[in-house]
């Protein structure tokens, strides 16, 4: 029977459901029709298999052939799809014509876009369905291009292949092809040093208590101040990602593009500009791809100039601040993406940026009318609401040994060991608290709670900015304190109160 099973895998969010292709060859007229809910790029494929197959020198057969993609429920679009089943294809209708042993195919996988001339090229998200392979415990011939990065699942036995000739011969056993070797993780930070910044002591230790318990902050203040420097080096204190977490950001990446990051357990640092729509911030299109909340997981989201945002754009980000996620729904398909991010927003204190001095021209309501472009729902969910000021000008002049500073590693360090503490302690950093493990790990005695009564009142807190207060346990954790006392949770509310007194 000249029929032929090809396993070979979809793109679905970061799952990669299997299908199989199913070539039928049978007598009648000369045609190649591709069923199983493909769309038109899908259909695409058959000119280039049939071009591919004949320059690679074998015979096509000229008879009537069928592809079936199962599961036919299962809609097969988008231009990974078809490039996925592309060799898939071609391998299938040389074992249906009897040019390739059947019972090769069993062990096997194929990914992989074929040129008209038969080479292989590399395609997009072939992470998710290296790591889907390895739990059918199958191995996978792609192309080389993705070979370094379907290698990152060490448990997988990648076979790349430069053409079709090549697969061929491996599946005739006349040529082995050789199982690809891993690339070695780079472990080197390539971070710019945060002692870069002149001055700015306050907001280097509010970077520092952010990255301890991964809380969103605020920075605003003239121009020129060192803002986005600021922001450039939270990722650099950061610790590194565990394998686990690298695996599943690389997995994000791979949707969208076939090379590598650079460093893998380094955390992703994301800046979208300002005209940026909300499908491109959260993700989206008819086959749903991640925004720059899902590519930042694990990671920095960086919003510069935070007011010229559309306010709709800044309002998508509710949800995905507290739950770490988002869900995207189109007719297609229904996909969730994680967007567990630290959000770091920059913002000039007037239109014009020089409130409070001879240069500013900005009326109360015109400054009213900015800063309400930026809802309270989102303010609330920033932690930490930091100043910077302009800095005197003998400290431009002064060289390193007149101001030393501490560098990443140094602080990375103190991250480090506070977070290990967190996760010991509760399993969670500080900033993922629930409400019943916050009273547990941030008790507070009568002196503390007429205290924090008096805060609440005086700056009209939101019962979710109280508790954002587990700032004060982070303040704790790097003073490596049982507990927070008053000095922990003034500073706490210093990080929380800044911006308010300046909106007022």
């Amino acid at each position: 029977m000249s029929l032929a099973v090809i396993n070979t895998r979809a793109k679905l969010g970061l799952q990669a459901p299997p299908v199989s292709v199913e070539v039928h060859l049978s007598n009648g007229l000369p045609a190649f029709n591709i069923v199983g809910l493909p769309e038109t790029a899908v259909k695409e494929s058959k000119d280039r298999v049939r071009s591919a197959i004949i320059n690679s020198h074998f015979e096509f057969p000229s008879r009537r052939i069928t592809v079936n993609l199962a599961p036919a429920e299962l809609p097969k679009g988008g231009s990974r799809f078809d490039l996925a089943i592309a060799i898939a294809i071609a391998i299938g209708i040389l074992v249906a014509s009897d040019q390739i042993p059947k019972d090769q195919l069993q062990h096997y996988e194929f990914i992989g876009e074929l040129a008209l001339s038969g080479e292989l090229r590399g395609v997009e998200a072939v992470l998710p369905s290296a790591i889907a392979c390895a739990t059918e415990v199958k191995q996978l011939i792609i192309g080389t291009q993705n070979a370094d990065q379907a290698s990152l699942m060490e448990s997988l036995t990648v076979l790349p292949a430069k053409h079709l000739l090549e697969v061929s011969a491996h599946l005739y056993q006349t040529q082995q092809l050789k199982p690809w070797v891993g690339i070695p993780v780079n472990t080197n930070p390539n971070h710019p040093e945060i002692n870069d910044v002149i001055g700015q002591q306050h907001a280097k230790r509010a970077l520092e208590v952010a990255a301890t318990g991964g809380h969103h902050m605020l920075l605003f203040g003239p121009p020129g101040t060192g803002k986005s420097m600021l922001a450039g080096r939270l990722a650099g204190i950061l610790p590194p990602m565990t394998n686990k977490e690298a695996l599943q950001v690389a997995c994000i990446h791979s949707l969208v593009k076939k090379s590598l990051r650079e460093n893998l357990l380094e955390r992703p640092f994301r800046s979208p500009h300002h005209s940026a729509s909300a499908a491109a911030i959260v993700g989206g299109g008819s086959s749903p791809q991640p925004g720059e909340i899902s590519l930042s997981h694990e990671g920095v989201l960086f919003l510069d100039e935070l007011p010229e945002f559309q306010r709709s754009v800044l309002e998508v980000l509710r949800e995905p601040l507290e739950s770490g996620e988002i869900h995207i729904s189109r007719v297609a398909a229904q996909i969730s993406y994680p967007a567990r991010f630290q959000l770091v927003a920059a913002m000039n204190p007037c239109p014009c940026g020089y409130m409070g001095t001879e240069r500013c021209g900005c009326s109360v309501e015109k400054t009213s009318r900015y800063h309400s472009k930026i809802s309270g729902p989102i303010m609330d969910r920033i932690d930490l609401h930091i100043p910077v000021n302009s800095i005197d000008n003998r400290q431009l002049w002064q060289t390193e040994e007149d101001q030393p500073g501490e560098l990443n590693k140094d602080i990375r360090q103190r991250v480090c060991a506070a977070r290990s503490v967190q996760l010991a302690r509760q399993g969670v950093v500080n900033s993922r608290l629930d409400t019943q493990k916050l009273k547990t790990v941030c008790p507070l005695d009568q002196q503390q709670q007429a205290f924090m009564d008096r805060a609440i009142n005086s700056y009209k807190l939101s019962t979710r900015s109280f508790h954002r207060l587990k700032v004060a346990r982070n303040i704790a954790d790097l003073a490596e304190l049982e507990v927070p006392d008053i000095p922990q949770y003034q500073e706490a509310l210093n990080y929380r109160c800044s911006f308010k007194t300046l909106a007022t």
